[in-house]
């Protein structure tokens, strides 16, 4: 099996929601960090006190064939055609541990993806 790490940065009013869309479409799990940072656009400010928008990082852990089904819900989810909701991005995953318990999950992913890639032909 091979693995991706989806990143996704979003507003945390927008988490439960790309977590919750994530997971309908076959993601097994997430880790929310909270963070925060700058983008393209200054933080908006009241009375010269800067008002920081609360964001999070969510990490999902997927098996490389349903990332862009997650990648797609993440992107409704969180609102992705509206400028300053969040950004996601897709990174390779050499090596990973710990997975055993999930294993099962990942093999029905992939069998599900083969079964539709046979039918598609």
């Amino acid at each position: 099996m091979e693995f991706q790490l989806l990143v996704v940065t979003v507003k945390s009013d927008f988490t439960d929601n790309v977590v919750e869309a994530a997971k309908k479409v076959g993601a097994p799990g997430s880790t929310v960090l909270p963070a925060h940072g700058t983008g393209i656009t200054e933080a908006k400010t009241f009375f010269g006190l800067d008002l920081d928008i609360s964001t999070d990082v969510i990490l999902f852990l997927l098996e490389k064939h349903i990332v862009d089904d997650v990648l797609a819900a993440v992107n409704i989810a969180g609102k992705f055609d509206k400028p300053g909701t969040g950004i996601a991005f897709v990174l390779p995953v050499e090596k990973t541990l710990g997975l055993e318990a999930q294993l099962p999950h990942f093999q029905r992913m992939l069998k599900r993806h083969e079964v539709a890639t046979d039918n598609s032909k």
